[in-house]
């Protein structure tokens, strides 16, 4: 397959996967979904320029916590809640104490157990609270924070994707990414990631990376666990992964700030 193809195919995806962006679908093969994952970050960073934007003009106008609480709405509509199913699925599945299969076969079901029910409203709270913090910022340090946080949240899809970490199931999501991504594609997002917080925190340029790769370290460690646990990734993993780096790199933003 040409790369332009393979490139436009993957960039498609990357935006269906991780948006409502009304993009018709191309080809959805390995090839397109490790394009798309390595792109996650991209697709992530744009998301946060947008909900960035809705935080600055809402606060111009309301004050700084309806202003937060617009902007994670609007983040969950805009990904169509996706990551905070997956977060709750993940979650209940962790609380259950049970492993492999029958952790498994709890994620699947459709409703939602209390473990999952609090982790929800803690991510929620967290994010509201953090944006409201940012709203009163310079308008350049807000944008940027938003932007990264966001970004990191999607680079962790890609670290989760990387070579070498198994899919839970020989079917769905997690078997068509996983071990899609490779190193240079996930050291090169790290670093465009980092270098997106610079300006996040005004005064402090190294808090910014600091606070990505902080949340970073702390997903790796989560995933090693969920393979462990799971025997794999799985589309609602990924979903987790982005709430919990989104949530752990905006604490990370506005820490002694």
């Amino acid at each position: 397959m040409p790369t332009e193809v393979r490139l436009a195919d993957g960039i498609r995806l990357a935006l269906t996967t991780f948006t409502t962006a009304p993009v018709r679908a191309g080809r959805v093969d390995r090839g397109a979904a490790g394009t798309a994952m390595a792109l996650a970050p991209a697709v992530g960073a744009l998301l946060g320029a947008l909900l960035a934007a809705v935080l600055l003009l809402v606060a111009a106008v309301a004050p700084p916590l309806v202003a937060a609480g617009v902007t994670v709405a609007l983040g969950a509509l805009l990904t169509r809640g996706l990551h905070l199913d997956g977060l709750a699925d993940t979650v209940d599945a962790l609380g259950s104490y049970r492993r492999g299969p029958a952790a498994l076969e709890i994620m699947k079901k459709p409703d939602v157990g209390p473990f999952g029910v609090v982790a929800l409203v803690v991510v929620l709270l967290l994010q509201a609270a953090v944006l409201a913090e940012l709203a009163g910022r310079s308008r350049p340090a807000a944008l940027a924070a938003v932007v990264a946080a966001t970004a990191a949240g999607r680079l962790g899809v890609a670290l989760a994707c990387r070579r070498g970490v198994p899919a839970a199931r020989p079917e769905g999501l997690g078997a068509l990414v996983a071990g899609t991504v490779g190193p240079v594609a996930l050291v090169a997002g790290t670093a465009a990631v980092a270098l997106l917080a610079v300006p996040a925190v005004p005064g402090r340029p190294w808090q910014g990376p600091l606070a990505v790769l902080a949340a970073l370290a702390v997903a790796a460690g989560l995933l090693r666990h969920l393979v462990r646990r799971l025997g794999g990734i799985t589309g609602d993993v990924l979903g987790a992964l982005v709430e919990i780096v989104t949530t752990l790199s905006y604490l990370g933003l506005v820490l002694s700030a």
